[in-house]
C-alpha cells in the first residue's frame, strides 16, 4: 500500500522536456516528485537533426543555457529551447540519471516505451534489500513541447487517482484499463521490487 505522502519518480531521455514538464505540474501540486533521465549523455536540438548539442549529467541547465545563448540565441528562442531550460533550472539545478539514484520510489513513470524498458531493466539488476514494491507505469509521450504538458497533466490526474486508492496494488490495473479508455493511450505496467 502506497503511503499518503507517494514518492514519485517520472523518467524520460535526457531529463530535459517531458520529465521536467511532469516533475513542474506535479511539484506544484504538491506531490514528492523527482525527475531522470536514462541515456549516457543530455542531447538538447540542435541547429540541425544530425548535430544535437550533448552536454554530461553534471552540466547545469545554466551552463547549457548559456552555451545556447552563445551559439545561436536566436535559433534557441524561437524553438523553445532556451524557455525549456529557463523552467528547468527554477525547478533543479541539473538533469539526474536514474541509473545513478539509489533512493526508492513507490511510483515511477516513464515517458516512452524504450525509457520503461531502461527503468525495469536497471531496477530488475538491483540486488534486492528490502523487497518494497514499486509500480513502473509507461505513459507515451512525443518529444515535443505541446505533448509534453498534455502528458503532464495526464500523469497528475494518474496520480491524484493513485493516491485516492484504498488498496493501490489490487485496484491499479483496473486504474489503468480505466485511464486507457478515458485517454486512449496504452499503459505498461509492472511492478518491480527494491
Amino acid at each position: 500500500m502506497l503511503s499518503p505522502a507517494l514518492q514519485i519518480a517520472v523518467v524520460c531521455s535526457s531529463n530535459q522536456n517531458r520529465s521536467m514538464e511532469v516533475h513542474n505540474i506535479l511539484s506544484k501540486r504538491g506531490f514528492n516528485i523527482r525527475s531522470f533521465g536514462t541515456g549516457n549523455r543530455v542531447k538538447l536540438p540542435g541547429p540541425s537533426y544530425d548535430k544535437p548539442n550533448v552536454y554530461d549529467f553534471k552540466t547545469t541547465y545554466d551552463e547549457m543555457y548559456n552555451d545556447l545563448i552563445r551559439k545561436d540565441k536566436g535559433l534557441y528562442t524561437r524553438t523553445g529551447i532556451l524557455h525549456m531550460l529557463a523552467r528547468n533550472k527554477r525547478i533543479k539545478p541539473r538533469p539526474e540519471r536514474f541509473q545513478n539514484c539509489k533512493d526508492q520510489f513507490d511510483l515511477i513513470f516513464t515517458c516512452e516505451e524504450r525509457i520503461y524498458d531502461q527503468v525495469v531493466e536497471d531496477l530488475n539488476s538491483r540486488e534486492q534489500e528490502t523487497c518494497k514494491p514499486v509500480h513502473v507505469v509507461n505513459v507515451d509521450i512525443p518529444d515535443n513541447q505541446e505533448e509534453a504538458t498534455l502528458g503532464a497533466f495526464l500523469i497528475c490526474e494518474l496520480c491524484q487517482c493513485i493516491h485516492s486508492l484504498e488498496d493501490v496494488d489490487n485496484d491499479i490495473s483496473q486504474l489503468l484499463l480505466n485511464f486507457e479508455k478515458k485517454s486512449g493511450r496504452a499503459f505498461l505496467h509492472t511492478v518491480c521490487f527494491y
